[in-house]
């Protein structure tokens, strides 16, 4: 079975709900797994805009989720939560500039242990400590394109 990440809200390539950007409610996209690799004990999640004019833009790092969770609970209290480039922790949704649409890519990563991270950790921080620890990946990439 492959490891893979999938949302309700939106498929492989598709556009993402304006619920879940900042011309909505900004809410997190809801987000399921399967496949996990064998041995798994905490996932991270990394969401980012590669499209960005700056340079690439973190909307949500998130860690130390238990391996045993399939998907993202209403409330990620069992997680930790880093910092996004909005300077602020969780998760920031879709926010480009108008015109061409931005893809958005969420990376799952299967991990054989706890992030010794604490809560607040940037993107950076995160892939750094999961070097030589990583089990497997999966990854969901939706688009988003404010009206002008």
């Amino acid at each position: 079975m492959t490891f893979a990440l999938t949302s309700s809200a939106f498929t492989e390539g598709g556009p993402i709900p304006r619920e879940h950007t900042c011309d909505g409610k900004d809410v997190a996209p809801p987000l399921g797994w399967s496949g996990a690799p064998a041995g798994v004990q905490t996932f991270a999640l990394i969401a980012d805009d590669p499209d960005a004019p700056g340079g690439v833009w973190v909307h949500w790092v998130l860690y130390n989720l238990p391996g045993t969770a399939a998907a993202l609970p209403q409330s990620l209290t069992e997680a930790e939560q880093g910092r996004n480039d909005f300077k602020r922790t969780g998760y920031g949704g879709p926010c480009p500039p108008p015109g061409k649409p931005h893809r958005y890519v969420f990376k799952l990563y299967a991990l054989d242990g706890r992030l010794a991270l604490r809560p607040g950790a940037t993107k950076a921080d995160v892939e750094r400590a999961m070097q030589g620890h990583i089990l497997g990946t999966a990854q969901l990439i939706g688009v988003y394109a404010r009206r002008r």
